[in-house]
């Protein structure tokens, strides 16, 4: 028979350190007084013997799991996504396990999940969905900590990480204004729709101050393509004068694109196009490739994150915090140079 291998214990890892078993408990564990040489010797016995510290144990010596929970609206994943994986990443680096809930829109599902993750009594928990609008809070008066991202919560004392929306078509606007166009259309979602409301209301406020206006009314529709088309047929046959179109979406954005092209308008020779989402699906794929509006949705999940874990630390944030958005420049908005010769 071969030998059986013996695991290392904490025991061997005090022995190596020159240092005694309680000592390297809490070198480990974060815990106790020690000086910081003391614990990276103790930390180097524990990688030299490959030990890894019992997660049970941890939980004893700590009261906490090591365990976070998710909870998540958005079932086709568009947006959250991307927050899910950059809070994953931080809470990864913290050595924090990830429970996954799909919610679905469903509150009697989400009222489920939120009592099955606090009897596996998780440290915190996160929520994020597809919009960006306050949502009633998941539960009053929960014993853990809870990290709103993307979506916010209408009570101001939870924590809400979300992207700064008027900051971002602030920033399409002044792109647009600083390659020189000056009558600008505005296509975007349904005019019920929290974020549709707040990029249009940012654009326009940004042309006020520039002492320009819309060359037409905002065009509310639905976040497709299609309502990109029939907009620009809509301002092709109102007439209206136009040398670029912000769009509240990718979406909305590829549909214009289209139409234009149909008609014999070049982009963005001719008109200037910029969208919102930076999703890489449309804008990479659009004809010609999409300026777009990016809200760093990985960032903000991280950024979720590691408040979550400072709340549980016992250093909550409670309030909105918006976290900025960045303009992708591509081919859409970004006339060729044109060689003169002398």
């Amino acid at each position: 028979m071969g030998k059986v291998e013996r695991h290392a214990t904490i025991t061997d890892v005090a022995a190596l350190a020159g240092v005694s078993v309680g000592t390297a408990s809490k070198a480990l564990n974060g815990r106790g007084s020690l000086r910081e040489e003391t614990r990276t010797r103790v930390r180097e016995a524990a990688r030299q013997l490959n030990f890894e510290v019992n997660a049970g144990a941890r939980s004893l010596h700590s009261g906490r799991t090591y365990t976070v929970g998710m909870i998540t609206t958005d079932t086709i994943g568009r947006f959250s996504i991307p927050v899910l994986m950059g809070a994953e990443d931080a809470l990864g680096a913290g050595q924090m396990s990830v429970f996954l809930c799909d919610g679905r829109d469903d509150p009697i599902r989400e009222q489920y999940h939120v009592k099955t993750l606090l009897s596996r009594r998780v440290d915190g928990i996160i929520v994020t969905g597809r919009r960006t609008e306050a949502r009633a809070p998941i539960a009053p008066r929960l014993p853990v900590p809870v990290v709103y991202a993307f979506i916010s919560s209408t009570d101001p004392g939870d924590c809400s990480v979300v992207p700064d929306e008027e900051g971002g078509a602030r920033k399409a606007v002044e792109h647009l204004l600083a390659i020189g166009r000056t009558r600008m259309a505005h296509v975007t979602g349904p005019e019920h729709h929290h974020s549709a409301q707040a990029r249009s209301a940012a654009a326009v406020g940004r042309l006020a101050e520039a002492g320009l206006s819309l060359a037409a009314p905002p065009l509310f529709g639905a976040w497709s393509e299609a309502w990109g088309r029939q907009a620009v047929g809509m301002l092709l046959a109102g007439g209206t004068s136009f040398d670029a179109v912000f769009c509240g979406s990718d979406q909305i954005a590829r549909g214009v694109a289209d139409a234009l092209r149909a008609v014999g308008r070049r982009v963005p020779e001719e008109v200037a196009l910029v969208g919102y989402d930076n999703w890489d699906v449309m804008a990479g794929a659009c004809q010609p490739p999409l300026t777009s509006v990016d809200m760093n949705l990985e960032g903000l999940g991280r950024t979720a994150a590691e408040m979550l874990l400072a709340a549980i630390n016992g250093t909550p944030s409670p309030g909105r915090h918006a976290r900025p958005c960045h303009l992708v420049v591509r081919e859409s908005t970004t006339v060729p140079l044109v060689r003169v010769e002398p």
